[in-house]
C-alpha cells in the first residue's frame, strides 16, 4: 500500500494514524497494515521487531497475509533468527487460507527440510492452524 499519491507523506501519516486507531481496537487489518508499514519503512522508520509484533497480532486473528509475512520473516531471518521449520508452518497456515504465494513458498521451504524437520513443521502448522486458522 502506497499512500504517497497526491498528498505525499501527509497521506501516509494520516493513514498511519487511522491504522493505529484501528489496531488499538483489535482490528486485524489495521494491525496488518501497521506491520506492513514498519516492515517496508513507509511513513515510519523500518523496524522489523514492530512489524513482527503487528503481524503476530493480525495472524492470531486469522489474517492470511500477516501469516504469510510471518513465514517470510522467519524464512529470511528478518528481525529474528532464521527458522525454516517455523517458516514452513506459517506458510502452511496461510496456504490453508488459499494464499497462492504461501503455497509456492511452503513448497520451496519443504525442499530444504530433513524428514524430521518436515514432521516438526507439519505438527507446528497443525498447532498454529488450530489456534489461528485463516480468514
Amino acid at each position: 500500500m502506497d499512500h504517497k499519491s497526491e498528498g505525499g507523506s501527509q497521506d501516509c501519516a494520516e493513514a498511519m494514524k487511522w491504522y493505529r486507531l484501528a489496531a488499538d481496537q483489535g482490528d486485524r487489518t489495521g494491525q496488518y497494515n501497521l506491520g506492513y508499514h514498519y516492515y517496508q519503512g513507509q511513513g515510519v522508520p523500518q523496524h522489523y521487531a514492530k512489524a513482527l509484533s503487528f503481524y503476530r497480532l493480525a495472524a492470531a486473528q486469522g489474517h492470511t497475509l500477516a501469516q504469510y509475512n510471518l513465514g517470510r520473516m522467519y524464512y529470511l531471518g528478518e528481525g529474528l533468527s532464521k527458522d525454516v521449520v517455523e517458516a514452513y508452518a506459517w506458510f502452511s497456515v496461510s496456504a490453508a487460507g488459499s494464499y497462492a504465494d504461501a503455497v509456492r513458498n511452503r513448497d520451496i521451504v519443504v525442499e530444504q527440510l530433513t524428514p524430521d524437520q518436515i514432521s516438526q513443521a507439519q505438527e507446528r502448522a497443525a498447532e498454529l492452524f488450530e489456534k489461528y486458522g485463516s480468514e
